[in-house]
């Protein structure tokens, strides 16, 4: 509850309208036949105390004068967070942990600029710089987030919280957007009675007064409204809600008075019927009295000087109140209106019309006159000229507006008057020993004034002693300010205008330079892009985003500078493609450490003698494949030597085969599956096809004499069924089945193969679809291999459950190593789950589940090991 009395909108516009027929009736100062109050000047003589201030004279005289525009310009201000109100106090250095996360974020939401420094006392100095909407928002967030937040209790009956936290908390969640607040109720376990509501002043008022109203509707003591206009409500609570609480304490009842923030004008009493009825009898004496004896006048308050009247907390309508019984009312903020409102008895309005004034004027606006091009001096790195001042004299609220030539004040008058005095002097200092120069040069230059990271204008900056503003890109402004000492204004300006001119008569050359090869130009950390630019310094080279895809390198400087960077380059480029020539090279993978030798040695030798570069696979790697780089002839030069060492190694023999290019692509298969599976069936050997395009017919075969013999001939049974008569069928089957398919060393489907004549194949590790079988031979061989193969599966598909004894002292043997046996078997069976006891236990009988013909090879193979064992 609180009696700081400042309206609505709607309900001072009501208030305002009704004022004389409502309440002025009872008095001598307001005759029937008014139908507004009076002025100050009709009730009182004026008061000789102060004079106006400039800026009080400078208004209009009416009494709705208007307010002032809000500037749409770029505005700074600074203020202070003294030590006790700040969230996060405890920091190894400032600026650090969530308080710098915090203040990044709210520069994100706003758009406003904040930088912050640490007073002496220990206090928060915030300069907030931006639009004058983003700066209101940003100060709002500061005011939310670091600094601390109030909070209150309110103690109801236990049995009421349910009610507060309404269905499934709908009510509570409610409650808490309406307000604005966190409210905290005990769990039911927990004996408190006391709700805890966190948040802002106003927020807490209205979220206190909802909780005591609903406890009020629950409560099984007598309840009763009393409708009591709003205006009288700060006499019913009496300053800081002292009458209030004293009738409450009094009676026994609760009284439940809406605060100044919602609009309503019900006063909710609950308790023993008899102590409610002495409560409401008491509240209805005071409200009868004060509508008879009190009368109101109305005066005119500068809209500024608002905050001053309420105080901080509603504190200073409080003391008036205290003083003089007299209730002043405010118009709200969103309000145009400078009409501020006296009720009382007649003989306190003087006083407290006095107090209201000096309140008024306790604080004063004031201003310097400054060119707008010092502020950013006046105010100095990161606030530490202005943060001087503001540690003084926390209470001043000190502005700069960007484009206007001062600076305004606000605060205590006589802190606003040294500060003042302060500011002037720093001003003409500054004025004295500072220049400025403006050139124009276009903005498109303005990147290249500024160099590489910004080496070019730091360079110019510190040698000067200057600041050199540039223009963001976005503005495409052609206007340099340079501000400091006049004399190396002068200089800096010489040599900025010097640049200038030199840039005009540079040119812009684009290099379509394919983006392979931009980072091999680049270079590992950019080793070999360092050593251009160092050759033309004076030439700047702008590679695109590797994201944009884009080809395009832009050369930038003085003309015959970007002639010869661009003769050096595309030179650089015609080496790079005739050196990007690749050729694979397959060799068997035992071969590989003899052919690097001994510390690299043989391979060096290859690399440095050819002038390659050549690729090994990785060790862990099942690839066999070198890959040789360079000049075209050189790479061959390079894998005719690597054949070679192979050759001497094993007893590698060569055949070529003649089969007509127009069916390379189908022995070959999709991704090679088709070549990949004979290779694999006949040890491994490596079959080589010519270039795609070149016509030629020769297949090379690779590898031991006796398994090049078994490929040369699958490969030429292939062809001609290819070429006469092929037919080809997909099945699908479970990955895990496969290995039981093909069966131990490839003896179940060498079966299926030799009766039927088709070929089958199966996915290798590297497919993508490793459940696809292909058949391929002539129609009447695929469809009985594929009538052999379905049946198999289906047979697969039919899952059994069995069980074997197996003596308990062998179990160990099958479960060891994390079941690697099991998991073998497993493999080799198509995926048949083998599940023996517990140990501990004694139990003989081992449970085998999957496929039929699965399980049984399985429990075969079992008996197998144990037999060994």
């Amino acid at each position: 509850m609180s009696s700081v009395a400042v309206l609505t909108q709607e309900s001072f516009a009501e208030h305002r309208s009704g004022l004389a027929q409502q309440q002025v009736k009872v008095t001598a100062l307001n005759s029937e036949e008014e139908n507004d109050p009076p002025t100050y000047k009709e009730a009182f003589p004026p008061l000789p105390e102060k004079a106006p201030c400039l800026e009080a004279a400078q208004e209009p005289a009416g009494p709705w004068s208007k307010i002032r525009p809000i500037k749409a310009s770029v505005i700074t201000q600074v203020f202070h967070v003294p030590l006790e109100e700040r969230k996060y106090k405890d920091m190894n250095q400032f600026g650090e942990g969530e308080q710098a996360k915090i203040c990044l974020d709210i520069m994100q939401k706003t758009g406003a600029h904040l930088e912050l420094s640490l007073a002496k006392d220990q206090g928060l100095s915030i300069m907030v710089s931006g639009k004058l909407e983003a700066v209101m928002k940003a100060r709002k967030e500061i005011v939310a987030r670091l600094q601390t937040q109030a909070s209150a209790t309110v103690a109801i009956p236990k049995e009421h919280h349910r009610f507060v936290i309404g269905k499934n908390g709908e009510k509570l969640q409610d409650l808490e957007l309406k307000t604005a607040t966190k409210i905290q109720i005990p769990r039911p376990d927990d004996p408190s009675n006391q709700i805890k509501i966190t948040g802002t002043k106003e927020g807490i008022e209205k979220a206190r007064h909802e909780i005591l109203l609903i406890s009020a509707e629950q409560d099984k003591r007598a309840v009763e409204r009393l409708d009591v206009e709003k205006v009288y409500h700060p006499f019913i609570a009496g300053p800081y809600n002292k009458l209030v609480s004293e009738l409450m304490q009094d009676t026994g009842t609760r009284i439940n008075i809406p605060p100044p923030s919602v609009n309503k004008t019900e006063i909710v009493f609950t308790g023993e019927k008899e102590q409610l009825a002495q409560a409401v009898a008491r509240v209805k004496k005071i409200y009868e009295e004060k509508k008879k004896k009190t009368t109101t006048i109305a005066v005119e308050v500068k809209k500024s000087q608002h905050k001053y009247v309420i105080g901080p907390k509603g504190n200073s309508l409080q003391e008036i109140l205290e003083k003089t019984g007299v209730s002043v009312e405010i118009p709200p903020t969103d309000s145009s209106s400078e009409t501020v409102i006296l009720r009382g008895e007649p003989e306190k309005l003087g006083q407290a019309l006095t107090e209201v004034y000096a309140k008024a004027n306790s604080f004063t606006v004031s201003s310097v006159s400054a060119p707008s091009w010092l502020h950013r001096f006046i105010i100095g790195k990161k606030g530490q000229n202005l943060a001087k001042i503001t540690q003084q004299m926390p209470k001043v609220h000190i502005e700069f507006t960007e484009g206007e030539d001062k600076i305004t004040l606000e605060g205590p008058t006589e802190d606003v008057n040294v500060a003042q005095e302060q500011i002037e002097v720093m001003v003409k200092d500054l004025i004295n020993r500072m220049d400025y120069a403006e050139i124009n040069v276009d903005h498109k230059f303005h990147r290249h004034l500024i160099g590489k990271n910004g080496a070019n204008i730091n360079r110019i900056k510190d040698l000067y002693k200057v600041s050199v503003r540039i223009p963001p890109d976005n503005e495409k402004s052609n206007l340099i300010r340079i501000e400091g000492d006049p004399q190396g204004v002068q200089q800096a300006k010489k040599e900025l205008l010097e640049l200038a001119s030199r840039m005009e008569n540079e040119r812009t050359k684009d290099l379509i330079i394919e983006q392979k090869f931009h980072r091999t130009i680049i270079g590992q950390k950019g080793e070999r892009i360092r050593e251009i630019r160092e050759k033309f310094p004076e030439v700047i080279i702008n590679f695109p985003d590797p994201a944009h895809k884009s080809d395009i390198v832009q050369l930038r400087g003085p003309k015959n500078e970007v002639e010869k960077c661009t003769k050096y380059m595309q030179k650089m480029v015609a080496d790079l493609v005739e050196n990007s020539f690749s050729i694979s090279v397959p060799i068997f993978k035992q071969f590989h450490k003899n052919i690097i030798g001994k510390g690299g040695a043989n391979i060096k030798k290859i690399r440095e003698e050819s002038n390659t570069k050549i690729d090994l696979p990785a060790e862990n790697s099942n690839s066999e494949t070198i890959v040789i780089t360079g000049k075209r002839a050189n790479c061959e030069a390079a894998r005719h030597r690597i054949l070679a060492i192979q050759k001497e190694l094993a007893n590698i023999t060569e055949v070529e085969v003649s089969i007509p290019s127009k069916l390379h692509n189908s022995l070959i298969g999709t991704k090679g599956r088709f070549i990949r599976s004979i290779m694999e069936e006949c040890g491994g050997v490596h079959i080589h096809f010519p270039t795609e395009g070149s016509g030629s017919d020769t297949v090379t075969i690779r590898g031991p004499a006796q398994d090049v013999e078994k490929a040369k001939k699958q490969l030429l049974h292939l062809a001609e069924e290819k070429q006469t008569k092929s037919y080809t069928v997909d099945l699908r089957a479970k990955p895990e089945y496969h290995k039981f398919l093909i069966g131990k060393g490839g003896g179940n489907i060498r079966k299926v193969r030799d009766s039927t004549g088709a070929r089958i194949i199966f996915p290798t590790s590297e497919d993508k679809d490793q459940e696809l079988i292909t058949i391929m031979g002539t129609e009447e061989a695929v469809k009985e291999a594929q009538k052999e193969l379905e049946a198999l599966i289906k047979n697969l598909d039919n899952v059994v459950e069995d069980s074997m004894v197996v003596d308990p002292k062998h179990h160990r043997h099958f479960v060891i190593r994390r079941g690697q046996v099991l998991r073998e078997i497993a493999d080799e069976y198509g995926g048949v789950m083998v599940s023996f006891p517990r140990s501990g236990t004694q139990s003989d009988k081992v449970t085998l589940k999957g496929a039929k013909d699965c399980v049984e090879a399985a429990k075969k193979r079992i008996q197998e090991i144990i037999e060994d064992l």
